[in-house]
């Protein structure tokens, strides 16, 4: 990873907005109906292109694809494997719900499919990883990026999203899905990519999955999915991984989040030098005390989150300045890139923040981020 001692990098989670005409079309892949292969790759080719032009636009150093061709960060590996074949159903429980009854009947909203796993894993469509590789490297061949990233599911988030039917244990099915994912890492950090790998597991699954569990049960898991993921990246050097922890990607009252220095110790042992993370929501913007409190090893990288992901609201380029220069009080402004709470387009076709005011804030993420750079010199 591109570290600078002149600048606040700027970068982001991951997801961005589709088209609406994309979005129809990923909404019939989800759906298993028919679908003109060919004019769908062609838009997706096309729809990456625009989104990386448009982040060069708004000052984005790091960038990616928007995740454009894929229907869910956490769930898209059902189109491109064999062994998601069982009824689609969710594990999630409501646990934030028992509280706020009346909110949790408001959000209520159809979701994507998430088939269960109902036999053995394996690619079926590989070349769906090649594309997605190929289309983002042209696109930044032509914007002249110096850095990319591509956004890309653990084997934790996997097995939350689409549920174990066929493997004797979780333990199994988790090294499973690792034995396949591992392809994809691979490809990814040898097309001269950054490898980021999604791990609401390590935090969201503590309300939503695992709300009957005591802390030191959920630190258990986290452990287990971290040593997976481990196993899996073994083979690719530390300084080209980058995790993202998550909350929830949701306006809500989160009352029930594990706090980050609950788990941030299991999250360190993570073969990555990136550490991406919520940094600017009212329930997680305190956490930068996590790291006045804690020495950062010196071969971890933060990107907290300045921007939330979950309102409309465009934040001044002096609120993103001043989430910036905490974190850097405290580790140094070489080992600060700013970033986004989470993605803008978790799943095609739910919206929280409109596309163009999502654009907004990425502009002016990089305005804080240049403001926070004169402030600190």
């Amino acid at each position: 990873m591109k570290r600078s001692t002149a600048r606040i990098l700027t970068t982001h989670t991951g997801s961005l907005p589709r088209p609406s005409d994309l979005v129809d079309m990923l909404r019939k892949l989800d759906a298993r109906e028919p679908l003109d292969d060919a004019a769908f790759n062609q838009r997706v080719r096309s729809a990456v292109a625009e989104t990386v032009d448009r982040q060069r636009k708004a000052g984005i150093d790091v960038l990616n694809d928007g995740e454009e061709g894929k229907v869910g960060y956490s769930t898209y590996i059902k189109d491109r494997c064999a062994g998601f074949e069982g009824e689609s159903r969710s594990t999630m429980v409501q646990a934030e719900g028992k509280d706020f009854p009346d909110w949790a009947e408001a959000r209520a909203r159809p979701t994507m499919t998430r088939p269960a796993c109902n036999g053995p894993i394996a690619w079926k469509d590989f070349d769906a990883v090649k594309r997605d590789i190929d289309n983002l490297a042209a696109a930044a061949k032509a914007s002249g990026a110096e850095e990319v990233f591509m956004s890309s599911a653990s084997p934790g988030v996997i097995a939350a999203f689409l549920t174990n039917e066929y493997y004797p244990s979780e333990d199994a099915y988790l090294d499973a899905i690792a034995d396949v994912m591992q392809d994809e890492y691979r490809a990814i950090v040898d097309a001269g990519f950054i490898l980021q790998l999604d791990c609401p597991d390590l935090a969201m699954t503590r309300h939503n999955r695992h709300a009957d569990k005591t802390l030191p049960e959920f630190r258990k898991i986290v452990e287990r999915n971290i040593e997976v993921l481990n196993q899996a990246t073994k083979d690719i050097a530390p300084d080209r991984i980058r995790v993202h922890l998550c909350w929830g990607n949701y306006e809500g009252p989160h009352q029930l989040d594990v706090e980050l220095k609950d788990i941030i110790d299991l999250v360190l042992k993570a073969r990555a030098e990136g550490i991406s993370f919520e940094g600017a929501n009212p329930r997680h913007e305190n956490e930068w005390r996590v790291f006045r409190d804690l020495k950062l090893p010196e071969d971890k990288v933060l990107i907290p989150g300045v921007i939330d992901s979950t309102t409309n609201f465009i934040e001044h380029p002096q609120v993103v300045a001043d989430r910036i220069e905490r974190y850097a009080s405290v580790v140094g402004k070489e080992r600060v890139i700013a970033g986004t709470d989470c993605g803008f387009g978790t799943f095609a076709g739910g919206r929280t923040v409109f596309p163009d005011i999502a654009w907004a804030k990425l502009a002016t993420l990089s305005q804080g981020a240049a403001l926070a750079t004169k402030e600190l010199q």
